[in-house]
């Protein structure tokens, strides 16, 4: 249930331990009737939300549920800044148990053969109010990993330049309140427990262990009578609460008759919580019992699945057939009758672990695993480390065409988790007690099937196999099938393929993966075309970008022809490493890296700042000796600029603005000296400065307010452009008594090298 205020929950916060928000950690004993509770508060710090374009923009909050825990309460605190710039905003919420919360705010495609369930998702507005709180319960929560995921409305894709704008800082934060039992009854199989209910309000709650190769449970209700020896009514949930999806099983019992509940393959080797509670009469009194059947597993021994491990790793041994093991002394094959007395058939697999969030499953009796129609075979995928639950679970089946002998047999699987399916002959459901599993199947005509499990729960998950006939199941009984099984643990699946990059997130100490996708191609694995840019856009977007950086060459030649060698070498640098850069900084197949990709970047970026620094310190006039030391001074500072923050605005605006002063005080200082306006010349304001100035303005609005990612090709290729024509407006002409290429006639006499000009700093022409 969601409720808006404390009250939204049975025993508040501060009757259970006056648990302080934004405390680690929170503890206190409780004794309500004759049960101790104890509630325990975990919270974790705010995360600054971001707009949705990919799953990294997604803040993940990571908790884990203890045991026995009765109740579950998420305490859900959403707040935005008080500027101007903060609007109305609406926060969406996911929740999932096991792993991340499987999202789709984009409604784009997933890869083909993926199966997904929509996640539990609220949404907390922030309109009008700066903060809101927002209260999530959830009765008998299933114990272990939950997680959280928030974010914002879709991106609007503005490419923002750091320090021009100040976004509106909107903060989440997700607390958790749990209250659990710390005598919790435990109800033993085959043995009867009596319990009473005290009130309606204070239901009864159990537990009971499923033992592993359990194929089934039978719960039983008897007994119940109210404190005045009248009929009963109570509701008994066998089960807990797993978001998105819950299976938990109820049934009512009425009158004094016996009331049943039966489990197909519930959840081996863990604790299954029963709660009872009445439905109207106060002191009611019950007797449970709990009865388990048993699955006889037909399996090889651990000898020889040693030896295959040996074999497996060593090779075959002389004299053995590769691929064969040989079976221990007094050990025979087990014939059919012997298979039919067993319920599942379980093949040995290795987990080998190779990165973070990437595993292999070895099959020990080769990639190959016989499959018949008396049991079911199965194989254990285990995923239950904790850090599993990040990638993707991609199990592929590949049938032997020539092991069927029916032409018409289908081979039928399931995966599933924390228990098996063993009665696919039966139901052909893929289903247990408390999950949905994911079918597959493969035949004659089509022998091929892959499913990919998107963030796989933590837990033990199971591929059962087993082959179907459609007409008559006897028609298998004499058949096998030799089906090849591939099953690993990535943390993308295809690496995001062509147009995606394949991103590692962490947090705290939890690990999990996500495609960024590029080139106009979406989705989950970067497999949505909808919006994909064709290969001919992506080599116009390269050939924009590069081929635009030639528009300095016309200012390469003003200054070579103005004898501004060192700022004609400034340009010459940036106009390689820009085009460069940008060849290499393209999303599609339209690529090519001269060097590492950071490095043409910090060269692009240096280069462009110091082309600003030296092109306004070449129109300033001051003395050659100092500008040529601010030449060197200013690139100095400005590559330690950028080596501390790349894309801060002040990197760039710093230099300039530090230069139009040096600039402007120059010009008033020739302007007093010469009592009228510097530069004097109309001309020159007319036909250069001018122009030159308004085309610097247009690329500075172009670059800083115009820039998104769908228009970046050519709007940036319009900045190079305009840059590089705004210098060529804006150098200075040639001191007035220097002639072009001088230095060429200037070696004419043994004894003076040097031309002695006087320099005029006031001649502007």
């Amino acid at each position: 249930t969601q409720g808006s205020s404390p009250a939204a929950l049975k025993l508040p916060c501060a009757s259970v331990g006056g648990c302080t928000p934004h405390s680690p950690s929170h503890r206190r004993a409780l004794s309500l009737s004759e049960s101790l509770y104890v509630s325990e508060y975990f919270s974790q710090s705010a995360q600054k939300l971001s707009f949705y374009s990919w799953y990294g923009n997604a803040k993940l909050f990571h908790f884990r549920v203890p045991e026995d825990t009765v109740l579950l309460r998420w305490l859900l605190q959403a707040s935005r800044g008080k500027g101007p710039e903060c609007s109305d905003m609406e926060i969406t919420v996911h929740f999932r148990y096991g792993a991340p919360p499987v999202i789709n705010p984009l409604g784009t495609r997933f890869p083909a053969n993926a199966t997904v369930r929509p996640s539990y998702n609220i949404s907390i507005a922030l309109s009008g109010a700066v903060q809101n709180t927002t209260f999530v319960n959830v009765t008998t929560p299933a114990a272990g990993d939950w997680f959280i995921a928030a974010h914002l409305p879709e991106a609007a894709g503005r490419i923002e330049v750091k320090g021009f704008s100040t976004p509106c800082p909107y903060m989440f934060q997700a607390d958790m309140f749990v209250l659990r039992l710390t005598d919790m009854p435990v109800l033993e199989p085959g043995v009867a427990m009596p319990q009473t209910i005290v009130s309606p309000a204070k239901p009864l709650h159990v537990k009971v262990f499923v033992p592993k190769h359990a194929a089934g449970m039978q719960f039983e209700l008897r007994s119940c009578v109210t404190s005045e020896q009248k009929a009963c009514a109570v509701r008994v949930v066998l089960g807990s609460i797993t978001l998105p999806q819950s299976f938990q099983r109820t049934v009512t019992c009425t009158g004094t008759t016996n009331c049943s509940l039966a489990l197909d393959s519930p959840p081996w080797e863990r604790w299954l919580q029963v709660m009872v509670e009445s439905l109207g009469a106060a002191g009611v009194s019950v007797e449970m019992l709990a009865t388990f059947t048993a699955c006889r597993p037909g399996s090889t021994s651990s000898f020889l699945n040693f030896s295959s491990l040996n074999q497996s790793q060593t090779g075959p041994r002389p004299g053995s057939a590769a691929g064969s093991s040989a079976l221990p002394t007094g050990e025979a094959p087990r014939n059919a009758s012997d298979q039919r007395s067993v319920c599942l058939q379980s093949q040995p697999v290795v987990r080998e672990d190779l990165d973070v969030v990437s595993v292999r499953y070895r099959l020990l009796n080769g990639p190959s695993v016989p499959v018949n129609s008396l049991s079911p075979t199965l194989l254990l995928l285990n995923l239950n480390s904790g850090m599993d639950s990040g990638g993707s679970l991609v199990v592929s089946l590949l049938l032997n065409k020539t092991s069927v002998n029916l032409a018409n047999a289908t081979v039928v699987a399931c995966v599933t988790a924390a228990s098996p399916v063993l009665s696919l002959n039966a139901t052909q459901n893929c289903s247990t007690a408390f999950f949905q599993g994911y079918p597959l199947s493969v035949s004659m005509a089509s022998a091929e099937a892959t499913l990919i499990v998107l963030y796989p729960q933590t837990d033990d998950w199971f591929l059962s196999l087993q082959l179907l006939c459609p007409k008559s199941q006897g028609e298998c009984n004499a058949a096998e099938a030799k089906v090849t099984v591939f099953a690993y643990l990535t943390p993308c699946f295809n690496d995001c393929g062509l147009y995606g990059q394949c991103s590692l997130l962490r947090r705290h100490g939890y690990l999990y993966a996500g495609c960024s996708c590029k080139a106009g191609w979406g989705g989950w694995s970067c497999t949505d075309d909808t919006k994909a840019q064709s290969v001919g856009l992506q080599n116009l977007a390269t050939l924009l970008l590069t081929l635009s950086n030639l528009m300095f060459l016309p200012a390469i030649a003003v200054a070579v022809y103005r004898y501004y060698l060192v700022e004609a070498s400034v340009y010459t640098y940036t106009m390689f490493f820009s085009t460069f850069y940008h060849a290499c900084d393209q999303p599609g197949v339209a690529v090519m890296c001269i060097m590492d990709y950071d490095t043409l970047q910090y060269c692009d970026f240096l280069g462009s700042v110091v082309s600003i620094w030296v092109t306004i310190l070449c129109m300033s006039r001051v003395k050659k000796i100092l500008k040529y030391v601010l030449f060197v001074l200013g690139t100095l500072l400005i590559a330690m600029s950028l080596q501390l923050d790349r894309r801060g605005v002040w990197n760039m605006m710093g230099p300039c603005l530090f230069a139009l002063g040096i600039m402007i005080a120059a010009w008033v200082y020739h302007g007093v000296k010469r009592r009228h306006c510097y530069p004097s010349s109309w001309k020159r304001w007319v036909f250069y400065l001018l122009p030159g100035i308004t085309l610097a303005f247009i690329a500075i609005s172009v670059y800083a307010f115009m820039e998104t990612n769908e228009n970046y090709y050519y709007t940036h290729s319009i900045w190079h452009v305009l840059v590089a024509s705004s210098v060529a407006f804006l150098l200075p002409p040639r001191d007035k008594h220097k002639k072009p290429w001088a230095w060429s006639q200037k070696i004419t006499c043994r004894y003076q090298i040097c031309q002695n000009d006087r320099e005029e700093l006031y001649a502007v022409t």
